[in-house]
């Protein structure tokens, strides 16, 4: 990861196999993909090119339980209202629950997003801040 830029953040899996169809499929409603697969986890960026920011889903390196963190959460900004609407519903389609339906927020005038869990219990976010089409 030579070119890796901009930051990363590490979320636990128990069951790759069920984790990584999460992931894959919420990932690829907003634009972004696997860049790398080794033998505890994978990568993933926007466009799958692992520039910018990264997250990486894999066992914990201790090889104890993985687990969420309350108040813990990982956001992604998108550029399109429906691309909020897109990552919820792949979510819910691929293990993932409900923690916010798409729909616009008071933390500023134009943030729209939709909250969810993994099937793990990570929470994870998508927010649009484009004002309505």
């Amino acid at each position: 990861m030579a070119g890796m830029t901009g930051g990363y953040a590490t979320i636990g899996v128990e069951d790759p196999a069920k984790s990584y169809a999460f992931y894959d499929a919420v990932f690829a409603a907003i634009g972004w993909g696997m860049h790398i697969e080794f033998s505890t986890g994978r990568g993933y960026s926007r466009g799958g090119g692992g520039e910018g920011f990264t997250v990486w889903t894999m066992r914990p390196f201790n090889g104890e339980p993985a687990t969420f963190g309350n108040g813990s959460l990982v956001g992604f900004m998108v550029d399109t209202r429906a691309e909020v609407e897109a990552f919820h519903e792949a979510a819910l389609a691929h293990g993932g629950t409900d923690e916010g339906a798409p729909g616009p927020r008071a933390y500023e005038e134009h943030w729209y997003a939709a909250y969810v869990r993994d099937p793990l219990g990570n929470k994870l976010s998508a927010v649009c801040l484009a004002a309505p089409e």
